[in-house]
Parts: structure tokens; sequence; C-alpha cells
């Protein structure tokens, strides 16, 4: 299956301070309100190329246990509710609503300004999910299956432009160590997030050899990938001795509907302590509901949190058309 590669890299845009690691609450209030350095010149021209980024050591090593114990926890309960596969892994969509802890993740300073640098202020997170996949018996391999793909469901069928639109960008957080190959490595094709339709098999069942080109990207505890939804990926199987957790976000317009159940948040325990971009993240719209879609549709950026936050910060920038006030 190709090769195995961990570039290209960029360093955290902005570091969380030692201050902000006291709480998750703490670290979600901080981000809110401090956002970070915007994307290069040079790293966005490598995402634009090859549509993903590393981000290396993303994540302290105290974020890192804190979040693998909290997926632990997760699967646990899973395990004991019996909900999980078959091979004893567990997919659970919604990560922050199933796993509160994780809300820290979702403006994280160290990844979240490269977010608003591609998509602008008008965002929340669409998708996501947690990911706990126990390594696989090397005496039973699974039947091969082709599972490469696109993010977006019908995004990816119905809109009529060859290249699509980006739309979304994903970011996938490792709490698990995938620094060498064969350990549920995200795999990809670089720079086929420009390509539409790649050739497979006649149905997923029939083995087919990997596309050209595809390489399983190593990464370490606290790394982070952030990703174009077009790109062709998929991930390798686990046989090795680690349990591989990571989880992912995935960003949107806000003009794009929700695919995660987040009914109910707002009344939880644990909301209330998040900072106004987290909870705009979270789908939080006007306050309070006027019934409309206005407010995501952008059409009043001045009640929307990461706009001020941007503006008040003079990260706004005139040139990148996601940054603009209203549409001309």
């Amino acid at each position: 299956m190709g090769g195995a590669t961990s570039l290209p890299t960029t360093t955290p845009p902005s570091a969380p301070s030692p201050a902000a690691a006291a709480s998750p609450a703490a670290t979600t209030a901080t981000a809110a309100t401090t956002a970070g350095r915007p994307m290069t010149d040079e790293q966005r021209a490598t995402f634009e190329r090859d549509g993903y980024l590393v981000v290396p050591g993303a994540l302290r090593r105290d974020e890192v246990e804190r979040h693998a114990r909290a997926l632990d926890l997760v699967h646990g309960d899973a395990e004991r509710l019996d909900r999980l596969a078959p091979d004893g892994s567990l997919q659970l969509l919604g990560a922050v609503k199933h796993c509160p802890p994780l809300a820290d993740l979702l403006d994280h300073p160290a990844v979240f300004p490269l977010i608003w640098s591609v998509l602008g202020w008008n965002v929340h997170v669409c998708h996501s999910h947690l990911n706990v996949h126990p390594p696989l018996d090397p005496d039973r391999p699974r039947p091969a299956r082709w599972r490469w793909h696109q993010d977006g469901s019908r995004q990816c069928l119905d809109l009529e432009t060859d290249p699509p639109p980006r739309l979304s960008v994903f970011v996938g957080w490792w709490l698990s160590d995938v620094s060498e190959p064969g350990r549920g490595n995200l795999t990809l094709i670089p720079g086929s997030h420009r390509t539409k339709w790649l050739p497979g098999p006649p149905d997923p069942t029939t083995p087919w050899p990997a596309p050209e080109g595809a390489v399983e990207l190593t990464a370490r505890p606290g790394d982070a990938v952030m990703f174009d939804r077009r790109l062709w990926h998929t991930k390798s199987d686990n046989y090795s001795d680690v349990v591989r957790k990571v989880v992912f976000l995935g960003y949107t317009f806000r003009w794009v509907t929700i695919r995660d159940d987040v009914g109910g948040i707002t009344e939880q325990p644990w909301y209330a302590a998040l900072g106004p971009v987290a909870r705009q993240l979270l789908g939080e719209g006007a306050t309070p509901d006027d019934g409309t879609g206005d407010h995501q549709w952008g059409h009043r950026p001045d009640e929307v949190p990461l706009y001020t936050t941007l503006r008040d910060q003079g990260l706004l920038d005139p040139t990148n058309r996601l940054h603009r006030r209203f549409v001309p």
C-alpha cells in the first residue's frame, strides 16, 4: 500500500499557555478569546497543493493523556452496553456530545487558526466522530474491502463542478502512536483533492490494489492532521499491538446542515463552561432564535462570535474573500 509519510508538516500557529491547561473549560475559553496566528503563505501553498497538513505536537502530553482516557471511558461504556462492533472497535458520531472533554479540541489554538484561515468566520462543526480500534487478529485477517472515499456524502454527487468545491475541512487528532504503518493510519493520495472520481473495483468486496501514489500517514500522539474533505482517503488495518485512538472534527460553512446529533447539548452542565466560539462551532445561532436562517447565512456578522473575535484582534484578512463582512 504505497509508502509511509509524515510530510508536509507545519508548526502550530499558536501554542496554548500553561495556565490554559488547568481544565478543559479553561483551554476552550482561552481559544475563544485568543484567535492565534493565521496560516502562513507557505502553509497555504502546501495545503492547496497536497490537500493536507500535519501539525506535529499540537497537543501537549497531558492533553493527549486526558483525551485518551476520555475515549477509554466512552469505549468502556459502549462495551458494557454491548454497542461495540464485532471486532471490539467503536466509531461514535457526535464526538463532543458523547465525550464532552473533547470540546477542548473544537477551537484549540494549535490548529483552529488554520481552519478560519481557509474557511473564514462563518463556520461550525458539521460532522465529527471518535474512533477506538483495538488491534485485529493477524490469524483472522479481515476480508478485502474498498474503503477509499471523499468526505461529504451527497455533496460528492450533487455538486456539478469538476473539481468540486472544498466546502469542508477535517482535523484528525491523534491520541495513539501511528508513527509506523499498519496501525490504522490515515491513508491518502496527496493532491487527490482535485480529482472528482477515483477508479476502483466493480464492487467494494472485490480485491483491488491500492491507488497509485497512496501513502500511510505517520503521526505521533498529539499530532494533528488537517485535510480537505475532497482528499481521497481511507485507513490501514490495525494489526499492530497499539489501540488506535483518534478524533475527527469536520468544519464547514454554517449554511450547511450539521450532520451530528447536537440535540439537547445546550442543557448539559458542561455546555455553559464553553466559550462563545466553541458554542458557535456546536451550532448555536441567534439568541433568541428568530426562526430564520439569517444568522447561519452570515447576514448578522456582529452577532457571530468568531467574526467579532477576529475583528477585535485585527485578524480579518481583507484579501481573503471568506473574511469579508458581507457578500458584495
